[in-house]
């Protein structure tokens, strides 16, 4: 029996004694900006005037009448799920619960304090900071906190880390309850967890159930299991505290869970149930590996799901949203359905967030996007007291045995960047000894909790790692494991700088770019719209953001004529240097097998490394990563000669027959040359198919480039890939003035755009202000006598006269200009 506590509630201050009506699950903040107590924080300026929250306390509370079934059990539990961070659960008056978690599951017995008709609930949430700065003074040495956080010690509370700020985060530190509130009732004994394991065999799979009950008393019970159209049912003898039931099932030719790109999802249903208790989940059968081996160049790092090694292509995803409330299942759906639509196999889950919410892990299984799951650490140094790494010990067993059975998940990693960080402050620096240690207690915390909770996957120390036990810079050696690579952006080397670096896996690199004009018009009026205006510069939390984007504009490229030009030229810019990266990452398989670009999504309007910025629309870099995350691809680089040599990459697991060319295009849009070439990949893999010397390249370099095709041919199915080459930087070349007609229809439902230009027209980007949706393919390439047409997917009800009068286009070229041509 289970009576859930959601819905309406009251919100007081207590420190202002104002209360206002509200709901759980919801956080404070979002409370209170309904309320109109608070300015909209994502507005302007307006998160600097929001920061006396944080310093109050604040209490949930609500009248409820228990059911009658509930009273009816011998036992009832208060349930809470995300309740952040430091709470007081009163029932009737009576303390019940203390928190100081936020990721754990708590739970109370309060069946003797439940009345029947009304009774009173009361969440009493203290300040995070307060306490956080309490047990920093309280601590015998310092334990160094990142800066990155605008408030400070926020590593002494299990809280999500970028609620205190980042460098691409709003400082917003909320509190609230954001997942299930409910009173619980049973006979006798809980169901506290349902895991599974898998053995695979010839046309055959056993998987293996285990339902963890905890009993109030001794006694019986059953337990139904149920799975692929089977039953079994166990008749369990139970003591006080803990018990284990376990059923077993064969399943004949099952249907194998693939990632992404692979093969297909299937997800076979599971039940168990007991004492009016049910636990459902959905099971994907596959064989996991991670293969990370000494070998002639370093350590391996491979992901082999039913024998097949899989090149991760990805994103990091951070907390879709800063303020809780507004963390919707539509919006998570949206998002990880954007990544699977660009090629994407894998997401990182970053140790600065949160442990998701079931949508996030339901979803990616469904779509077949593996998980790198961090726990949440990040970029600081951590107490490692035995009452600080209890909490973690139980938070750590409590989330892997929540989220391990599903199939998404490919192995729980340490912690991010938490190897380094013992570097960049001075009290590590002069006491490496005390801190490492430190550490190491921590993160063998963390390994014994895995160990112990999911013996089926891997754990991985940290990220970047050069492997267990191994504490070198995975900064800049790409000989072992998985690399952090920010050389570009931080060091502000150029993009050539890629090429350098021959990742085994790279889970985080990336480069910078304003968001869109309707972006900015939520949080900037026109007086603002200024690259370095105030406000701009508030929505821009790398401290030299700004002045990198902008230095980086003038190795590349012309300064653009007008602010929209800015924002389109940094979108470019961020798209070309990602595409860098990719591309010769991906020819150097299986030497490197991963790519995860930093970073998918933003939790507010703000200048930063998404592809996919606040409200879900699609940078360039999103509309590109679908291009160059193809699952097959034709790429070229420069070599010192000045030679260009041409490569095929395909992921197909089988025999794969390639077609070809290369064309060098003048910028009139004349073909000066071509060359042509087959060959056949037996496998996954990257070939070269050859190499154009410098002499057969005639014209001066600023007044040509290479135009490439590939068409790939596996078993019944063809995919086609086209790419462009340039010998020089974009601002050396006397681009055409393209121009560029467009005509949208409707055709059958869809709208289309049919594109024409009389010159090439490169980075031609079609937007829609105004109108949410996605066009099927954007930032390109357009040659005269070519007939493109593009389709568009609103995501809102339009019409064709809403949609021709919203479309607009801008091309490379025209940026320098003043004008944007209308569709």
């Amino acid at each position: 029996m289970r009576q859930d506590l959601a819905g309406a509630w009251d919100l007081k201050d207590l420190e202002s004694g104002r209360k206002v009506p509200t709901a759980l699950p919801g956080d404070v903040y979002s409370s209170l900006i309904e309320a109109g107590a608070v300015l909209d924080p994502y507005w302007g300026t307006n998160e600097n005037d929001a920061q006396w929250v944080r310093e109050r306390a604040f209490e949930y509370a609500r009248d409820f009448e228990v059911a009658d079934e509930l009273l009816a059990c011998r036992r009832v539990d208060l349930e809470s799920h995300e309740l952040d961070t430091c709470g007081e659960v009163r029932l009737n008056g009576r303390l019940v619960l203390k928190t100081d978690n936020m990721f754990l599951r708590h739970r109370a017995g309060v069946r003797e304090l439940l009345r029947p008709g009304r009774n009173h609930i009361a969440i009493r949430l203290l300040p995070a900071a307060r306490e956080a700065a309490k047990r920093a003074r309280r601590h015998p040495y310092p334990v160094p906190w990142t800066r990155i956080n605008a408030v400070p010690h926020m590593n002494f509370v299990r809280k999500v880390p970028c609620h205190a700020g980042w460098d691409w985060g709003i400082c917003l530190m909320t509190s609230g309850v954001y997942g299930e509130l409910a009173l619980v009732g049973s006979a006798n004994a809980r169901l506290d967890h349902v895991s599974t394991s898998q053995k695979h065999r010839a046309g055959r799979v056993e998987v293996a159930v285990r339902a963890e009950l905890d009993a109030a008393r001794a006694g019986a019970t059953e337990v139904a299991f149920e799975l692929a159209g089977q039953r079994i049912v166990k008749k369990l003898r139970l003591k006080q505290g803990a018990n284990a039931a376990v059923a077993v099932f064969s399943i004949e030719k099952p249907r194998l869970w693939w990632p992404a790109g692979y093969g297909a999802q299937p997800l076979y249903d599971l039940t168990v149930s007991t004492g009016g208790e049910t636990v459902r989940k959905r099971l994907g059968l596959r064989r996991l590996e991670l293969i990370s081996e000494p070998d002639k160049t370093g350590r391996s790092l491979i992901f082999r799901v039913n024998g097949v090694d899989i090149f991760c292509k990805g994103a990091n995803w951070i907390p879709l949203d800063a303020l809780p409330a507004r963390q919707t299942p539509e919006r998570y759906r949206e998002l990880l359905a954007d990544a699977r639509r660009v090629h994407m196999n894998m997401i990182r889950l970053w140790g600065g967030g949160q442990y998701e919410k079931e949508v996030f892990y339901d979803t990616c299984d469904e779509l077949g996007l593996l998980v790198w799951h961090d726990f949440m650490f990040s970029c600081a140094l951590y107490p490692a007291d035995r009452e600080f790494l209890d909490s973690v010990r139980r938070e750590a067993e409590y989330q892997v045995k929540r989220l391990r059975d599903h199939a998404c998940i490919a192995l729980w990693c340490g912690d991010n960047e938490l190897v380094g960080a013992l570097t960049w402050y001075e009290e590590s620096r002069k006491d490496r000894d005390r801190y490492l240690v430190a550490y190491d207690r921590l993160n063998r915390t963390l390994a014994a909790a895995v160990r112990e909770a999911d013996p089926t996957r891997t754990f991985w120390p940290s990220s970047p790692c050069s492997g267990p036990d191994d504490f070198s810079d995975a900064w800049h050696d790409d000989r072992r494991g998985d690399m952090h690579y920010w050389s570009v952006w931080h060091e502000r080397k150029s993009f050539d700088a890629y090429h350098e670096v021959r990742p085994r896996f790279c889970s985080e690199f990336g480069y910078q770019s304003f968001s869109s004009k309707e972006v900015v018009k939520t949080f900037a009026e026109p007086s603002q719209w200024n690259p370095t205006s105030p406000v701009m510069e508030h929505h821009q939390r790398n401290p030299a953001g700004n002045s990198i984007i902008l230095e980086m504009f003038s190795r590349y490229f012309r300064m653009p004529g007008d602010f929209d030009g800015f924002l389109y030229l940094s979108q470019v810019q961020q798209a070309l240097a990602i595409k860098t990266a990719v591309e010769h990452w991906r020819r150097w398989r299986p030497h490197c097998m991963g790519t995860l670009y930093w970073q998918l999504n933003d939790n507010w309007p703000v200048a930063s490394w998404s592809s996919l910025e606040y409200g879900g629309s699609w940078k360039q870099l999103h509309y590109h990563a679908r291009r160059f995350y193809a699952p097959a691809i034709i790429t070229a680089e420069a070599t010192k000669d000045g030679s260009v040599e041409v490569f095929a990459v395909s992921d197909a697991t089988a025999r794969t027959e390639l077609r070809a060319e290369a064309q060098l295009v003048d910028l009139k849009g004349c073909t000066l040359r071509r060359w042509r070439w087959r060959a056949v990949l037996p496998r996954a893999g990257a070939l070269k198919l050859g190499t154009l010397r410098a002499g057969e390249l005639q014209g001066r370099p600023e007044e040509r480039f290479l135009r490439l095709s590939l068409e790939a041919r596996t078993g019944r199915e063809t995919t086609r890939h086209s790419n462009d080459f340039f010998c020089v930087p974009f601002k050396r070349m006397e681009l055409p003035l393209a121009q560029v007609r467009a005509q949208a229809v409707e055709k059958q439902g869809r709208f289309l755009v049919r594109l024409t230009t009389d010159r090439p027209a490169f980075f031609l980007t079609l937007e829609t202000p105004g109108l949410k949706g996605v066009f099927s393919d954007n930032s390109f390439t357009l040659l005269p006598g070519a007939k493109i047409e593009i389709e568009f997917e609103p995501r809102e009800k339009t019409s064709l006269g809403r949609f021709r009068r919203a479309l607009a286009l801008r091309h490379l070229r025209q940026n320098y200009e003043q004008e944007v041509v209308s569709g």
